[in-house]
Protein backbone atom coordinates (compact mmCIF):
# COMPACT_ATOMS: atom_id res chain seq x y z
CA UNK A 1 0.00 0.00 0.00
CA UNK A 2 1.43 3.15 -0.72
CA UNK A 3 1.67 6.23 1.29
CA UNK A 4 1.41 9.76 -0.11
CA UNK A 5 5.95 10.64 1.07
CA UNK A 6 6.83 6.94 -0.04
CA UNK A 7 8.01 5.60 -3.44
CA UNK A 8 9.98 2.54 -4.09
CA UNK A 9 13.44 2.18 -5.29
CA UNK A 10 15.24 -0.13 -7.28
CA UNK A 11 18.97 0.26 -8.02
CA UNK A 12 20.04 -1.97 -10.67
CA UNK A 13 23.85 -2.96 -10.88
CA UNK A 14 26.07 -5.69 -12.48
CA UNK A 15 25.82 -8.29 -9.90
CA UNK A 16 22.63 -7.33 -7.80
CA UNK A 17 19.42 -5.30 -7.84
CA UNK A 18 18.20 -4.09 -4.53
CA UNK A 19 15.06 -2.70 -3.77
CA UNK A 20 13.10 -0.98 -1.00
CA UNK A 21 10.45 1.25 -0.17
CA UNK A 22 11.55 4.58 0.52
CA UNK A 23 10.20 7.79 2.98
CA UNK A 24 10.71 10.46 0.26
CA UNK A 25 10.23 12.75 2.90
CA UNK A 26 13.17 12.24 5.23
CA UNK A 27 14.98 9.61 2.63
CA UNK A 28 14.82 6.64 5.23
CA UNK A 29 14.00 2.72 4.12
CA UNK A 30 10.82 2.20 5.27
CA UNK A 31 11.22 -1.55 4.31
CA UNK A 32 14.00 -3.81 4.51
CA UNK A 33 16.20 -4.00 1.65
CA UNK A 34 15.78 -6.64 -0.96
CA UNK A 35 18.75 -8.05 -2.92
CA UNK A 36 18.36 -10.20 -5.92
CA UNK A 37 21.13 -11.61 -8.01
CA UNK A 38 21.66 -9.82 -11.36
CA UNK A 39 20.84 -12.63 -13.85
CA UNK A 40 23.26 -13.75 -16.36
CA UNK A 41 23.13 -12.45 -19.22
CA UNK A 42 21.77 -9.66 -18.32
CA UNK A 43 18.71 -8.98 -20.67
CA UNK A 44 16.14 -6.85 -20.65
CA UNK A 45 13.73 -9.80 -20.12
CA UNK A 46 15.66 -11.26 -17.34
CA UNK A 47 16.25 -7.91 -15.37
CA UNK A 48 12.59 -6.54 -15.88
CA UNK A 49 11.65 -10.29 -14.53
CA UNK A 50 13.84 -9.20 -11.53
CA UNK A 51 11.52 -6.14 -10.86
CA UNK A 52 8.78 -7.51 -10.97
CA UNK A 53 9.21 -9.60 -8.77
CA UNK A 54 10.18 -7.29 -6.36
CA UNK A 55 7.04 -5.18 -6.79
CA UNK A 56 5.03 -7.95 -6.55
CA UNK A 57 6.81 -9.63 -3.14
CA UNK A 58 6.56 -5.87 -1.62
CA UNK A 59 2.63 -5.62 -2.77
CA UNK A 60 3.71 -1.91 -3.98
CA UNK A 61 1.11 -0.15 -6.40
CA UNK A 62 2.56 3.26 -5.90
CA UNK A 63 5.45 5.43 -7.93
CA UNK A 64 8.57 3.31 -8.63
CA UNK A 65 12.08 4.50 -9.73
CA UNK A 66 14.56 2.87 -11.00
CA UNK A 67 18.81 3.30 -11.19
CA UNK A 68 20.09 1.98 -14.29
CA UNK A 69 24.51 1.41 -15.37
CA UNK A 70 23.92 3.35 -18.47
CA UNK A 71 23.15 6.75 -20.32
CA UNK A 72 19.38 6.98 -19.55
CA UNK A 73 17.87 9.91 -22.31
CA UNK A 74 14.16 10.53 -21.78
CA UNK A 75 14.19 6.47 -20.56
CA UNK A 76 16.27 4.82 -23.58
CA UNK A 77 19.11 3.34 -22.15
CA UNK A 78 22.47 4.75 -24.29
CA UNK A 79 25.27 2.92 -23.45
CA UNK A 80 25.27 0.10 -21.72
CA UNK A 81 27.85 -0.65 -18.25
CA UNK A 82 27.88 -4.14 -16.62
CA UNK A 83 24.45 -5.27 -18.07
CA UNK A 84 23.87 -7.42 -21.36
CA UNK A 85 24.77 -4.91 -24.96
CA UNK A 86 21.16 -5.66 -25.77
CA UNK A 87 20.24 -2.52 -24.00
CA UNK A 88 21.22 0.02 -25.92
CA UNK A 89 18.95 2.13 -27.62
CA UNK A 90 16.13 -0.08 -25.68
CA UNK A 91 13.37 2.23 -23.44
CA UNK A 92 14.18 1.09 -20.12
CA UNK A 93 11.23 2.96 -18.72
CA UNK A 94 8.92 1.16 -21.24
CA UNK A 95 10.07 -2.37 -20.88
CA UNK A 96 9.61 -2.02 -16.73
CA UNK A 97 6.38 -0.79 -16.85
CA UNK A 98 5.07 -3.37 -19.03
CA UNK A 99 6.33 -6.21 -17.12
CA UNK A 100 5.53 -4.49 -14.40
CA UNK A 101 1.74 -4.03 -15.47
CA UNK A 102 1.28 -0.35 -14.38
CA UNK A 103 -0.94 2.53 -14.85
CA UNK A 104 1.87 5.10 -14.18
CA UNK A 105 6.00 4.35 -15.82
CA UNK A 106 8.54 3.28 -13.85
CA UNK A 107 10.98 6.14 -14.06
CA UNK A 108 14.61 5.56 -14.67
CA UNK A 109 17.64 7.10 -14.18
CA UNK A 110 21.55 6.57 -14.11
CA UNK A 111 22.69 4.90 -10.93
CA UNK A 112 25.83 7.89 -10.28
CA UNK A 113 22.69 10.74 -10.98
CA UNK A 114 20.45 8.85 -8.55
CA UNK A 115 23.15 8.49 -5.99
CA UNK A 116 23.19 12.63 -6.85
CA UNK A 117 19.72 13.44 -6.13
CA UNK A 118 20.24 11.56 -2.70
CA UNK A 119 23.11 13.15 -1.41
CA UNK A 120 21.17 16.65 -2.49
CA UNK A 121 18.50 15.92 -0.35
CA UNK A 122 19.38 14.35 2.95
CA UNK A 123 22.99 12.91 2.73
CA UNK A 124 26.72 15.19 2.25
CA UNK A 125 25.87 18.10 -0.14
CA UNK A 126 22.13 18.57 1.81
CA UNK A 127 21.44 22.53 1.44
CA UNK A 128 24.70 22.89 -0.57
CA UNK A 129 23.84 25.75 -2.79
CA UNK A 130 25.92 26.31 -6.63
CA UNK A 131 27.47 23.65 -8.38
CA UNK A 132 27.79 20.32 -6.51
CA UNK A 133 29.43 17.54 -8.00
CA UNK A 134 29.32 13.36 -7.30
CA UNK A 135 31.96 11.21 -8.39
CA UNK A 136 31.49 7.61 -6.88
CA UNK A 137 34.62 5.44 -7.32
CA UNK A 138 33.89 2.30 -8.43
CA UNK A 139 34.58 -0.37 -11.09
CA UNK A 140 34.48 2.97 -13.05
CA UNK A 141 34.01 6.25 -12.02
CA UNK A 142 30.28 7.02 -12.03
CA UNK A 143 29.08 11.39 -11.54
CA UNK A 144 26.38 13.42 -11.13
CA UNK A 145 26.59 17.21 -11.57
CA UNK A 146 23.75 19.38 -9.30
CA UNK A 147 23.06 22.94 -9.57
CA UNK A 148 20.91 24.61 -6.67
CA UNK A 149 19.78 20.73 -6.19
CA UNK A 150 19.03 20.40 -9.77
CA UNK A 151 20.38 17.64 -11.49
CA UNK A 152 22.23 17.71 -14.94
CA UNK A 153 22.21 14.54 -16.33
CA UNK A 154 24.19 12.16 -17.67
CA UNK A 155 27.73 13.71 -17.46
CA UNK A 156 29.78 10.90 -17.20
CA UNK A 157 32.80 12.54 -16.26
CA UNK A 158 34.45 9.30 -15.14
CA UNK A 159 35.41 9.13 -19.52
CA UNK A 160 37.08 12.54 -19.50
CA UNK A 161 40.75 12.33 -20.61
CA UNK A 162 43.53 12.03 -18.20
CA UNK A 163 47.24 11.26 -19.12
CA UNK A 164 45.85 10.10 -22.65
CA UNK A 165 43.22 7.49 -21.06
CA UNK A 166 39.60 7.54 -20.02
CA UNK A 167 40.13 9.04 -16.50
CA UNK A 168 38.41 5.72 -15.10
CA UNK A 169 41.21 3.29 -16.44
CA UNK A 170 43.21 5.45 -14.31
CA UNK A 171 41.42 6.42 -11.53
CA UNK A 172 38.75 4.32 -10.73
CA UNK A 173 38.96 1.95 -7.13
CA UNK A 174 38.69 -1.35 -9.44
CA UNK A 175 42.42 0.17 -10.60
CA UNK A 176 43.81 0.36 -7.43
CA UNK A 177 42.84 -3.04 -6.47
CA UNK A 178 44.08 -4.64 -9.66
CA UNK A 179 47.44 -2.97 -9.27
CA UNK A 180 47.80 -3.31 -5.14
CA UNK A 181 48.29 0.25 -5.12
CA UNK A 182 48.37 2.10 -1.64
CA UNK A 183 45.94 4.28 -0.60
CA UNK A 184 48.61 6.85 -0.55
CA UNK A 185 49.32 6.42 -4.15
CA UNK A 186 45.88 5.72 -5.79
CA UNK A 187 44.74 9.35 -4.16
CA UNK A 188 47.59 11.08 -6.23
CA UNK A 189 45.89 10.21 -9.48
CA UNK A 190 42.37 10.59 -7.99
CA UNK A 191 43.67 14.50 -7.09
CA UNK A 192 45.14 14.49 -10.84
CA UNK A 193 41.77 13.82 -12.14
CA UNK A 194 39.98 16.08 -9.52
CA UNK A 195 41.57 18.79 -10.18
CA UNK A 196 41.05 18.53 -14.25
CA UNK A 197 36.91 18.12 -13.40
CA UNK A 198 37.84 21.30 -10.98
CA UNK A 199 39.52 23.19 -13.68
CA UNK A 200 36.31 22.60 -16.15
CA UNK A 201 33.79 23.38 -13.67
CA UNK A 202 34.16 25.26 -10.71
CA UNK A 203 32.52 23.13 -8.12
CA UNK A 204 31.19 24.37 -4.94
CA UNK A 205 31.36 20.79 -3.09
CA UNK A 206 32.81 17.20 -4.40
CA UNK A 207 30.96 14.20 -2.37
CA UNK A 208 33.04 11.06 -2.82
CA UNK A 209 31.26 8.03 -3.32
CA UNK A 210 31.55 4.01 -4.07
CA UNK A 211 32.98 1.85 -1.63
CA UNK A 212 35.78 3.02 -0.63
CA UNK A 213 34.25 5.87 0.76
CA UNK A 214 33.61 3.89 3.74
CA UNK A 215 37.69 4.29 4.05
CA UNK A 216 37.52 8.48 3.22
CA UNK A 217 39.99 9.53 6.16
CA UNK A 218 42.83 6.76 4.10
CA UNK A 219 42.76 8.80 0.85
CA UNK A 220 40.70 12.44 1.21
CA UNK A 221 42.36 13.91 3.60
CA UNK A 222 45.63 13.89 0.72
CA UNK A 223 43.74 15.84 -1.90
CA UNK A 224 44.80 18.57 -2.15
CA UNK A 225 42.44 21.01 -3.79
CA UNK A 226 40.51 24.21 -3.87
CA UNK A 227 37.12 22.61 -3.51
CA UNK A 228 35.77 20.77 -0.13
CA UNK A 229 35.65 17.08 -0.34
CA UNK A 230 33.05 15.29 1.50
CA UNK A 231 32.11 11.76 1.81
CA UNK A 232 28.48 9.96 0.54
CA UNK A 233 26.12 9.54 3.49
CA UNK A 234 24.00 7.55 2.23
CA UNK A 235 26.19 4.69 0.84
CA UNK A 236 24.84 1.29 -0.11
CA UNK A 237 21.12 3.42 0.07
CA UNK A 238 21.95 5.97 -2.10
CA UNK A 239 20.80 4.35 -4.98
CA UNK A 240 17.32 3.22 -4.11
CA UNK A 241 17.09 6.23 -2.35
CA UNK A 242 17.39 8.58 -5.07
CA UNK A 243 15.58 6.55 -7.48
CA UNK A 244 12.63 6.94 -5.13
CA UNK A 245 12.84 10.42 -4.90
CA UNK A 246 12.83 11.01 -8.82
CA UNK A 247 9.80 8.76 -9.25
CA UNK A 248 7.98 10.55 -6.53
CA UNK A 249 9.15 13.85 -8.29
CA UNK A 250 8.10 13.16 -11.80
CA UNK A 251 4.77 11.64 -9.98
CA UNK A 252 3.84 14.53 -8.47
CA UNK A 253 4.13 16.79 -11.64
Amino acid sequence: MAEASQAFGIDIGGTGIKGAVVDTSNGTLVTPRKRILTPQPSTPDAVADVVASLLTEAGWTGPVGATFPAVIQHGVARSAANVDPSWIGTDVDAVFTKATKRDTDVYVLNDADAAGIAEARFGAAKDVRGVVILLTFGTGIGSALLVDGVLVPNTELGHLELDGHDAEKRAAASVRDENKMSYKDWAKRVEKYMSHVERLFTPDLFVVGGGVSKDADKWVPRLTLNTPVRPAELLNDAGIVGAAIAAAERHGE
